[in-house]
């Protein structure tokens, strides 16, 4: 093996793996068998993660550099070694199949990362940091260089992942740090408190993108600086929601330096699974170097759902002090109240606790944030019928803050007045209820609540709902109308991408689509690659029964339009990949499932054609053209007919 072929091979493949090809001629531990690189061709390969820190070689101190066998009877390749001696990169073959699968990267004489071709394909699918480097183990199942899963990662390197993850904006970096609805329920967290927390987890992995597109203090070259928090704690096995012992950081902190300021970040708890620590929720960010007051936990701190807050003049108040100490034993209560009437009066109590706090904010932000909590936790309460009294609070509070002319009160009033019409809405279908009259009631309140707030983020949400309901009534043009009106009007956020896709659905009929993605194994899809072949597209979830109910029936059609070659497509928006896997596991499905993260509201293979009611389906003739863009079940058998005549 010669220098030049060495180089050759680097600029065909990504760095760390061309090694890989290099090497597949090394036959044995002697270099009698396979001449050895060159120390500038082997110092010249790179780590595939970005960031490792590890010794390089300057350019004048290149050729004093030597490059040895490895001295390991049970490993053949080579290392690199300093003109000091001191051990640089080692290129292993560990199997003995004569290509390298291990990268080794030293500093001062120590590993502290590698890349491993596990598998032995001539390509990396895992990445180790060790020694000072850390303790971090990232799994690649389809090898294209990001991490898929973590197999192990401290508390720490959590923290310093999710300040890449903000500092990058990446929505897959920072999924892969929250804890998912089985690894809770793995741990031992059952009951309540397993829902609570996991419903926290999904709901965060679908608000993150919308979180770091807002925050303007951890910019793109933001870094790490260190990890703050008390000593871990334990909920032993016995106590309420919990049957084994979990481990946890409760109140945790990560500090950066972004720019020329440094700042803290609010991570909040951080749960043990395993071999890795993973989050529970949204951080928050400390605005204009602020300290972070640690006003609750989810573990240890009594009721666990105090929302953090940055310092300001209140926080050292003795008075905000004390009603912080009576919310975390209200919320404390509530975790282990049963019955109705004792939920609806803590429920009470904490509202009155809540309102108090807003009356004792020292800034906007504190009064922004204590009045949305009171909104949400109310709002929560009476939907689950453990507080029927708060709709008439949560009305008292609109009309309260109605009579406010401040600038700070106009996002409230909108957000508060949406809440409120959401509530209503549910707490107004008893059983005997006339629905049709309670939908229109609802229709009728959010369309007048666009009117009233044209540019809020939530009359966003409501167009996309409206434009629902005139699908629903085959009122295809003024739904158009509606979801044009929320892609222009709010351009860049995530509600402006899904109305944008329904507007290439609804016009799709007669025209060729594309839907690019990932399969539920990682592996890149586009439909395009089915073209010549009748597609069914079906949006599904493990929590939608007619999904459930159509898949059977799809299958019974593959059978009988198998000869015209008829192929279906899932598309599974659960909020969790587990969840899907699983499902999957127990209920066979003969055909391609596609997934990504998100859920409903923020999976992009939901964005891509503005899905937002489950099941859909779409039928697309073998031109790639689209038939139907919303076709029942029922109709699709005679629709395949017609179709394959």
């Amino acid at each position: 093996m010669n220098h030049l072929l060495f180089q050759q091979s680097r600029c065909l493949l990504p760095t760390a793996l061309s090694l890989g090809v290099i090497v597949s001629l090394l036959c044995c531990n002697s270099s009698a068998h396979a001449a050895p690189p060159s120390a500038a061709a082997a110092l010249g390969l790179k780590p595939v993660q970005a960031g490792v820190e590890y010794d390089e070689v300057a350019g004048d101190q290149i050729a004093r550099c030597e490059v040895r066998d490895i001295e390991r009877k049970d490993w053949s390749g080579w290392e690199v070694i300093a003109a000091d001696g001191t051990l640089l990169r080692r290129f292993a073959d560990t199997n003995g199949d004569k290509k390298v699968d291990l990268w080794s990267y030293f500093q001062y004489g120590v590993e502290v990362y590698r890349d491993v071709d596990a598998n032995f394909n001539g390509k990396a699918d895992q990445y180790r940091w060790m020694a000072t480097g850390g303790s971090r183990w990232g799994l690649d199942s389809d090898e294209d260089g990001v991490i898929d899963q973590w197999k192990m990662i401290s508390a720490e390197e959590t923290t310093m992942e999710l300040i890449a993850a903000l500092a990058t904006a990446d929505a897959n970096r920072f999924a892969l740090l929250l804890a998912s609805p089985n690894e809770i329920k793995s741990v031992g967290i059952t009951g309540d408190m397993q829902q609570s927390l996991s419903k926290k987890a999904v709901r965060a992995a679908s608000k993150f993108k919308e979180f770091a597109a807002s925050q303007k203090v951890i910019d793109r070259n933001a870094k790490w600086l260190q990890f703050a928090a008390t000593t871990p704690g334990v909920m032993p096995a016995g106590e309420p929601g919990f049957d084994k012992d979990v481990v946890a950081y409760e109140n945790a902190v990560a500090m950066f330096e972004s720019g020329d300021h440094s700042g803290q970040l609010f991570v909040g708890t951080i749960l043990r699974t395993g071999d890795t620590w993973k989050l529970l929720d949204l951080p928050v960010v400390a605005e204009n170097g602020e300290a972070i007051a640690q006003s609750g936990g989810n573990f240890f701190t009594p009721g666990g759902t105090t929302a953090p807050t940055t310092t300001g003049s209140s926080v050292g108040d003795v008075k905000t002090q004390q009603l912080v100490s009576q919310l975390e034993a209200i919320d404390s209560q509530l975790v282990r109240a049963t019955e109705t009437k004792d939920l609806a009066v803590l429920n009470a109590k904490r509202a009155d606790v809540v309102e108090s706090l807003v009356d004792a904010a020292a800034t906007p932000d504190e009064r922004d944030t204590w009045t949305r909590q009171l909104v949400d936790t109310v709002s929560v309460a009476v939907q689950s019928g453990a507080y029927p009294d708060g709709l008439v609070r949560l009305q008292a509070l609109a009309r309260s803050l109605a009579k406010s002319n401040s600038p700070e009160s106009q996002s409230l009033r909108a957000y508060t007045e949406y809440q409120l019409i959401g509530t209503e809405y549910i707490a107004r279908q008893s059983p005997n209820a006339d629905f049709a009259k309670i939908q229109e009631w609802w229709l009728g309140e959010l369309t007048e609540f666009t009117d009233r707030y044209p540019r809020a983020p939530e009359t966003a949400q409501a167009k996309l709902q409206l434009a629902l309901s005139k699908e629903f009534e085959g009122n295809e043009k003024d739904a158009l109308k509606l979801y044009k009106e929320v892609a222009t009007d709010f351009s860049g956020t995530d509600t402006a991408e899904r109305a944008a896709g329904a507007v290439v659905r609804l016009q799709s009929v007669g025209r060729v689509v594309e839907l690019e993605g990932h399969t539920i194994q990682g592996k890149s899809f586009r439909l395009s690659q089915m073209r010549g072949r009748p597609i069914v597209l079906h949006y599904w979830a493990t929590w939608c029964e007619p999904c459930k109910q159509d898949m059977k029936r799809l299958r019974g059609l593959q059978a009988r339009y198998q000869r015209a070659g008829l192929q279906l497509v899932g598309v599974n928006i659960d909020n969790s990949r587990d969840q899907a896997i699983a499902y999957l596991k127990e209920n066979s499905v003969p055909w391609i499932q596609l997934y990504e993260d998100g859920g409903l509201e923020g999976s992009p293979l939901a964005k891509q054609f503005g899905v937002q009611t489950l099941p859909t389906m779409m039928l697309i003739d073998s031109k790639g053209r689209v038939v139907r863009h919303n076709v029942g079940e029922a109709e699709l058998d005679e629709e395949l007919a017609e179709l394959l005549k």
